[in-house]
């Protein structure tokens, strides 16, 4: 042990517990083609494993925002995880890639092994969730650089698809139908007007309000959905011409990304059900319709567009989907 690292801020030997404690967590999303070599300089993973004939890797990375202020503020950090892995196995999944491995990077103040083993927990639960190997990361501690208690997480993944099999948006129509996918809640974007409408309208996040059955800062937290299990078996059975996540910026800045040309998407927004949290925000901050689509899911985590002749066939393949909008030519993304 370095006494002069610890007096500098840097506590070696929690370093060792963190990494300890993890262990398990991290063992427990082994899967075919992920090499078991804990501890060394670089994560590894065999291709030749898999059944891909013209394999085509996809990358994501992201982070979680400042939705980690919730998770410092209810102190409550096992799920924080799953966010992160949520953010970038949505994003891969979107051209049909299977996902393989993660990897996260953990930044803290001060390294506390029970508070890592939480956020790391998350991470598993998440890639155990998406089918993809935790084959390794890095903690950070960094005094001086974050307060004690607070830290910041973010992940990468790497997924493959079968070259042909690549969803791109090149064979999106109009007439084509989209499907819609639930979201748990806010997922892991707009936590900034979150945060901004709390402190505005003096709610307090561990108060449970009418309509939630629990504090407002647990509703807030609840984990983004991982969509992977359920698009991955629609893709075996139906055609799909694109999907996409529907993250920061919402509607309006996400729906774009699965059109070409003059193509746009009209939606109708009585064909879904919002999770309690989107009205209760906007009453609260007597936000309009248009900017809550511009910043939040509204409801609608993930969309899958699909020709009409084989839409009822995706619908009766994902149970809680529902068919919200169709494509159009106007070249807009219009909400009713």
């Amino acid at each position: 042990m370095s006494d002069a690292y610890k007096k500098a801020g840097v506590n070696l030997e929690a370093g060792y517990e963190s990494v300890e404690r993890i262990k398990k967590h991290v063992a427990s999303t082994m899967r075919i083609g992920a090499m078991d070599i804990f501890g060394d300089f670089g994560g590894s993973f065999d291709l030749s494993e898999l059944n891909y004939k013209k394999p085509v890797l996809v990358s994501g990375t992201d982070g979680v925002g400042t939705k980690l202020k919730l998770a410092f503020e209810m102190n409550i950090h096992d799920t924080i995880g799953i966010d992160a892995v949520a953010m970038c196995v949505n994003d891969i999944l979107t051209q049909g890639a299977e996902p393989l491995f993660f990897l996260d990077y953990i930044a803290c103040g001060k390294n506390d092994p029970a508070q890592i083993e939480a956020i790391v927990k998350g991470v598993s639960e998440g890639s155990k969730m998406s089918g993809a190997a935790l084959l390794g990361g890095e903690t950070a501690e960094m005094p001086g650089f974050y307060q004690d208690g607070e830290y910041d997480i973010a992940g990468f993944a790497v997924g493959v698809v079968e070259k042909d099999e690549r969803v791109t948006k090149a064979n999106v129509k109009p007439g084509d139908k989209i499907i819609g996918l639930p979201s748990s809640g806010v997922h892991s974007n707009g936590f900034s007007l979150v945060r901004h409408i709390i402190k505005e309208q003096g709610l307090d996040f561990h108060t449970t309000y009418e309509g939630f059955d629990k504090p407002l800062g647990e509703v807030l937290l609840t984990p983004t959905e991982i969509y992977v299990q359920e698009v991955l078996a629609l893709l075996k059975e139906v055609k799909v011409n694109a999907m996409a996540h529907i993250t920061g910026g919402g509607f309006f800045e996400n729906v774009p990304r699965m059109l070409s040309g003059n193509l746009g998407a009209k939606f109708d927004q009585s064909t879904w059900k919002k999770p309690t949290v989107f009205p209760f925000l906007q009453e609260k901050a007597g936000i309009s319709d248009k900017e809550m689509f511009t910043v939040f899911n509204m409801g609608v985590g993930y969309m899958i567009v699909v020709d009409p002749s084989v839409a009822d066939r995706a619908l009766s393949l994902l149970p809680k989907a529902s068919l919200i909008g169709e494509i159009t030519e106007t070249g807009k993304v219009e909400i009713e």
